[in-house]
């Protein structure tokens, strides 16, 4: 079985095909592994909207635990952070090494960065489906 990255979390919304949970930041994220990329550590409430399981009923102010494979958290990590960052300095270095300014570059570089997060946004909802959580 996969490593399983998990947080409590309570429900506070729910409608026909989803729940809206609200994670809890806790002592234990200085424990996990990914700590680093996941971002749960430096918020106090993030609030997650996941897909009603058929078989589970739920009501407000349950206490429940949302997991995620580990390895699709590594690849939000990658989404997020790991290929602007890349597309940043590439772009950057490309651009200093056939001798355009270096104000040019970076604005050059963060220009497609946010061009990416553009494209990331535009397809946010086949994204979501890349990424399961399950709630218990």
């Amino acid at each position: 079985m996969a490593e399983q990255v998990s947080h409590p979390g309570v429900v506070v919304g729910i409608n026909d095909h989803n729940i809206e949970i609200e994670i809890l930041s806790s002592s234990m994220c200085g424990s996990c592994g990914i700590k680093s990329v996941c971002g749960m550590s430096e918020m106090q409430e993030k609030r997650i909207t996941v897909p009603k399981p058929k078989d589970q009923e739920f009501i407000v102010g349950q206490p429940v635990k949302i997991t995620m494979n580990a390895s699709q958290g590594n690849k939000a990590a990658l989404f997020a952070y790991f290929i602007p960052a890349f597309l940043l300095v590439a772009i950057i270095m490309i651009l200093s090494n056939l001798s355009v300014k270096e104000w040019f570059a970076a604005l050059a570089g963060i220009g497609v960065v946010a061009v990416y997060y553009g494209v990331l946004y535009f397809f946010r909802n086949k994204l979501k489906n890349e990424f399961k959580y399950e709630i218990r």
